[in-house]
Order: structure tokens, then sequence, then C-alpha cells
């Protein structure tokens, strides 16, 4: 049997396919049934976060595997195969081992070092025993990638070269100022009560802010949530200054007014829709300051193609236009004005572009302050109109754009406010509407957003130190399974020994009746501790070199030398995987 890993991340999709795979708790139940339930496969796990989705699983076949697994993913997460699939990525026996190991140290991780992820494997390693689908490769897998991500954090400073996401998010809207600094005595709305909520709230009070409000569709959670900060940052623990951190619960329905009050907003939910709309943002904006938000093409800036595309839609019928410049006001241009875009003046090169080469000499002559006759340019020759568009397109060439005769006369540029309000928004799916990016008055850092603004972050020799832990991991493991291939064998052998022992006393005693028991026992000793010095060094020996790459071949000779029963091998294999996968979480 051998290790497979089927998955996707954000490193391999965009976030508009992560958001339509994303596994609810009970897909991701459904999944492993359905892989453990497959032919190809005996062991499944699922690793399910807002960044990745992975299934592994202990499969006989790798082809008929890899088919498996990327059909299932398919079929739970409700995105065609067709689509799913030139996303996906395949990690194989050791590469599988290494990958997950990468996983769990936080160097596959949007940031770097992130340590949230060790929970998350935690989470699904219980959840697979919980459902008797982890038997002992994937409980000895995710139990030492658990140990190698703990390792890494604890004996390198990987910390220092990543944040966790709310850590990081917060210095995305600081934009530079010190969280500390930005965060001191704002009020704060966290919404969502789960894991993530929780930390954040939590990085929230120990920042400074002066007021946490959590809300929650379960109004008790959030009611848990601000007691919980309210004991640990209530007591002169909130900012350097000693304030009292004020947390307080409310219901889903108090958002919006909420909003109106919040200069940092945190949503982390499961929801599978947006909670928090543009319309209802702008509304809270302008409850703030009494002026209408516009949706404004300054908020693109540093946006992806995905996000313009996302929020296309939902912005432009809301857009507040920019001011018309002078199209429309010079009399005798000859251009078409309705064909013209708003916001360019017609003595532009934007304006002029993909015009035909009668009207584009039309209209340098007419920007040039002369006339000439349309007419008398529709006269002229096909081979001169070829020989003009080919010293435009030399021009072109030369300097890159079409040449003006006039310079283009500026486009009024519509200044975009500061914020007043903060959104982090860490939810896959997104939790709050793409299309506030482009309001005029906030500021937005969402999943992709992070993504690309850490990117860049330079390595630490600390990351470097990580890899070769890895690396150490991975091999040690391989060696530890491939040792483990053996024991079956071993055993088997072991207890082929002991009947053969137990069958010659009990003919001993055929022949001796008269043996008391003291000798029957000194001999019973004596004849066990010959078969075990005999089988000792074999066993030891053949373990390690069954560690070594290469090693498997070892059990099979060690069968035949001693012509052990194969199904008696099969069964203690058998038996130590039901043992596994009998096991409870721990």
């Amino acid at each position: 049997m051998s290790l497979l890993v089927v998955g996707l991340s954000h490193r391999s999709a965009p976030v508009s396919v992560l958001e339509r795979a994303a596994l609810g708790a009970d897909a991701q139940i459904k999944l492993l049934q359905d892989t453990v339930a497959a032919e190809p496969a005996t062991e499944a796990a699922v690793l399910a976060t807002c960044n990745r989705i992975e299934l592994y699983a202990d499969v006989d076949k790798f082809h008929a595997g890899v088919a498996e697994l990327s059909t299932l993913l398919a079929q739970h997460s409700g995105v065609g195969l067709d689509e799913l699939t030139p996303y996906l990525y395949v990690h194989y026996e050791d590469r599988a081992v290494h990958h997950l190991f990468s996983v769990a140290c936080g160097l596959d991780s949007m940031v770097v070092g992130e340590g949230q992820i060790l929970g998350q494997i935690k989470d699904s390693l219980a959840k697979a025993q919980e459902l008797h689908s982890a038997g002992r490769l994937l409980n000895d897998l995710f139990q030492q990638a658990l140990r190698v991500g703990k390792r890494a954090h604890s004996e390198t400073g990987i910390d220092r070269a990543g944040q966790s996401l709310v850590t990081f998010g917060l210095e995305q809207l600081s934009a530079g100022t010190a969280v500390e600094d930005w965060a001191r005595g704002k009020r704060a709305l966290v919404i969502g009560a789960g894991s993530m909520s929780s930390l954040a709230a939590a990085t929230l009070a120990r920042v400074g802010v002066g007021e946490i409000v959590v809300a929650n569709r379960t109004y008790d959670r959030a009611e848990r949530l601000a007691a919980l900060l309210g004991e640990q940052y209530g007591q002169g623990l909130g900012d350097a200054d000693g304030t009292d951190v004020l947390a307080r619960a409310v219901p889903m329905d108090a958002v919006p007014g909420e909003l109106t009050r919040a200069d940092v907003v945190v949503s982390c939910t499961g929801a599978t829709g947006v909670v928090l709309t543009a319309e209802e943002v702008a509304a809270s904006v302008e409850g703030r300051t009494g002026q209408p938000v516009a949706f404004d093409e300054a908020g693109d800036s540093g946006r992806t193609t995905t996000d313009a595309r996302s929020d296309a839609d939902a912005g432009d019928a809301r857009r507040t236009p920019l001011p018309p410049t002078s199209v429309g006001t010079d009399e005798g241009c000859p251009l078409d004005m309705a064909a013209v875009q708003g916001g360019f003046s017609v003595m532009g090169e934007a304006a002029v572009a993909g015009m035909d080469a009668a009207t584009l000499e039309q209209h340098a002559s007419w920007a040039a302050g002369s006339a000439v006759d349309r007419r008398e340019a529709a006269r002229r020759s096909p081979e001169a109109d070829a020989e003009l568009i080919t010293a435009l397109a030399a021009t072109v060439a030369t300097v890159g754009r079409i040449p003006e005769r006039r310079k283009p006369e500026p486009v009024a540029q519509v200044p975009r406010p500061a914020p007043v309000l903060s959104l982090l928004d860490l939810a896959m799916p997104r939790d709050i509407d793409a299309a506030v990016h482009r309001l005029a008055g906030v500021r937005l850092v969402d999943i992709e957003s992070l993504g690309e603004a850490s990117a860049d972050a330079p390595m630490a020799a600390d990351v470097d130190q990580v890899r070769r832990i890895v690396s150490d991991e991975v091999a040690a493991f391989g060696a530890a399974q491939r040792a483990a291939h053996i024991t079956p064998t071993v055993v088997a052998l072991r207890t082929m020994a002991a009947d053969v022992v137990a069958n010659e006393i009990a003919r001993l005693e055929g022949r001796l009746p008269g043996l008391d028991d003291k000798h029957r026992s000194e001999i019973t000793q004596t004849v066990r501790r010959v078969v075990d010095k005999l089988l000792h060094a074999p066993t030891v020996r053949v373990k390690q070199l069954a560690a070594e790459p290469g090693g498997a071949g070892y059990a099979d000779a060690l069968r035949t030398l001693f012509d052990l029963d194969q199904e008696t091998v099969a069964s203690v294999s058998r038996a130590e995987d039901s043992t596994e996968k009998n096991r409870g979480p721990r």
C-alpha cells in the first residue's frame, strides 16, 4: 500500500475556485466515507482549511487512486472535474510525506511560518480517527507531522519569517504604521466565534483596541467569547496604557448598526455566501460621515484581475462616474462624439486610438488649427492610406504610441479619502463582498490580497533550517515505515518458532512422562533461549536493512527462507490496521 495526496491550494488555484470547492463539515465526512469505500483506498483523511483542500489516502494502485480521489473531490466540492483538474496537484510516497510535513511547518502557508495549521492538522486526524478512516499509515503520518511542526517552531525562528494571518492582515490594514499605534482605542467588530475569529479577537485585544463586539449566528457562542475576552483582557490588561478592553456580544441582526460604530471589522464565518454586502458597508460609512459613498476606480489600485472580474457585475450598477472633462465642448471636431468614452479629451491619444488613416489625418489637422475637407481626405487612394498606416506603425514601434499634435488635457482625478472603516476578511469563501474594494473611504484586506502582499516576503535563514528539518524527518519517517513493513513478517517468524518450541516440548513430555515440573520448566526455558538467540541477529539485521531505501524485498526473502505462510503474515497486518482504525481520537 502507498501514500497518495490529491488536492488544491492557494498556490495552485485562484480564490474563486477555492471558494467554490470549499468543503463543509458534512461534505468532509461524506468524502471520507466514500473514499475508504472506494476500491483503491483503504485509509483516508481530509485536510480542509481556508487555503487548501487535500485528500490523503493509502492506495494500492497509483493511477487508479489518482483518478478515484480526483473524481471524489470534484463530486463533493461541486466543481466539475474538467474545471477542477487543472488546479489539482498530486504527491506520492515520500513526496506526499514531504508535502504534509512542509504544510505542518508553515512552509506552504499563505503567510510563511503561521502556526494555526497545526491545529487544523490535529482536527483532521481526530475526524479521521472518529470515523475510523485512518489506519496505521495515516495515524503515524499525521502524528509525526504534528511533531515535526512543533519541532520547527521550537528549534527555529520560523515564526519570524511570517506571522499568523490575523497579525499579517492587521499589518496590511495599518499600512506601515505600527499595529499597536494604529489599533489603540479603536472599536472593533468581530463577526464569527470560531477558532479564527477567537484568535482575531484575542489579537485585537492584545494590540490595544478599546472595544470588541462579537457577533455570531449562535448568540451563546458570541457571549462565551466575549466573556472570555473580558476575563483575560478586561482587568487592566488591554492596551499599553492599562485601559480595560470592553467586550460584549450581539446577535447577527445587530451587525448593520454595529458597523456604523466600528473602526475595524474582522470576519471569519462558515457561511457559504456573502455576510457583508457592499451596500451594507457603504451605508455604515454614510451613517458615520453623513456623506454618500462613491464606488471609485481608485479602489481598484493593487487589485488582481480575479478581483476585478468578481466584483465587476456588482460594482458597475453602483459606480459613481468621474466628472467629465472637455469631451463634447469643442466645435468642428471631426470625431463621432457619441463614440468617445466619457473622461477623455478629444485632444488625447486615447480618443484617437483605432481611427482610420483619413479620419486620423483630419483630426490631426483640426487639432493643429487647420481644416481638411473630409471629402478630400476620403478621396485618398488605398495605396496612400497604406503608406500612411505603415508610417504610423513605424512611429508606434519607435516611440510606443501614436504621435499627437497636442498634448492631452489632464483627466480629472478624484482623490481617494483616507479609510474610515477597515475590514479584514479571513473567510473562505469570502464573507465580505469583493466590490467593497472599490468603496471610497473603506480599506478591505482579504485572503487573496494577503497572498499577494506576502508573495515577495523575504525568506529568512530560519526557513532554510526548517527545510532541512523537514528533509531529515521525511527520511526518518520513510525508514520507520519500511522497517514497520517487515514487522508482520518478523512477528509471523517468531510465532512459527514459538509453535515449534511448544510442539517439541509436548513431544518430550510424551517420551519422558515422569519428568518433574522443575526439570520440564528448565528444559522449556533453555529451548526458548536457544531459539531466541538464533533469531535475534537475523531479525534485528533484517529490520535495519528493510529501513534502507529499496529494503522492501527483505520481507519477501525472509518469508521464502523460512517458508512462512503468507496468510499468517497478512493476518498480522490486518490485526495491526484494525487496531489503528478502531483507535479513538487522542
